[in-house]
C-alpha cells in the first residue's frame, strides 16, 4: 500500500488559512461485520497543527467505504474540527485547568451507489453537490482530481 500524501485545503475564514492534514493511517476490516457489511477501509488524516495541543483538540479528515453484501457501497468523507474551551485564566487557588475540547464541529459528504453505476454518473452527482455547497451558479469544469475523487467516484477494492 502506499504511503498516504498530505491534503492541504483552505477553510472558510474571512481571510482563508491553509490547513495541512497529514496521513495518520489506513485500517482495513472484513469477515464479521454487524449487518450487512462485507468489507471496510478507512483512511484518515489529522492537522498537526502544535505539539502542546492534544491530539483529539486537532482537526481531522477522514475517508471510509464500506462494501453491503447486496453490492452496494457507501462512501463517506468527514471532517472533524475540534474547538477548545477558553480558559479565562486562574480559580482562587491559583491553579489554571489545561485546556479542553468543549465540543467538536463535524461535515460530511456521503455517497450511497449501486454495483451498476457508472463513474460519470457518480461524478456529475458530485459535481453538483460541491456547486450547491459552495454557491456555484455558472459552469464549473468537472473535477478529475483531490484527496476524496477516487474514493467517491471508484469502487475501490478492500483486499
Amino acid at each position: 500500500m502506499g504511503q498516504q500524501a498530505n491534503i492541504v485545503a483552505f477553510d472558510g475564514a474571512a481571510s482563508p488559512v491553509s490547513h495541512t492534514f497529514t496521513g495518520v493511517g489506513v485500517t482495513t476490516r472484513s469477515g464479521g461485520l454487524p449487518g450487512n457489511v462485507v468489507s471496510e477501509i478507512s483512511a484518515k488524516w489529522r492537522e498537526v497543527t502544535a505539539s502542546t495541543l492534544p491530539e483529539n483538540a486537532q482537526a481531522r479528515y477522514t475517508q471510509t467505504l464500506t462494501f453491503f453484501k447486496n453490492g452496494t457501497s457507501k462512501k463517506v468523507c468527514s471532517v472533524e474540527v475540534p474547538v477548545m474551551e477558553s480558559i479565562s485564566g486562574q480559580n482562587a487557588a491559583g491553579y489554571t485547568a489545561a485546556p479542553a475540547v468543549a465540543y467538536t464541529d463535524r461535515v460530511e459528504a456521503v455517497e450511497w451507489s449501486s454495483p451498476r453505476s457508472a463513474e460519470a454518473t457518480k461524478r456529475i452527482a458530485t459535481q453538483l453537490l460541491i456547486n450547491i455547497l459552495g454557491n456555484v451558479s455558472t459552469t464549473v469544469p468537472a473535477v478529475v482530481a483531490g484527496p476524496a475523487m477516487d474514493l467517491l467516484q471508484r469502487n475501490i477494492q478492500v483486499t
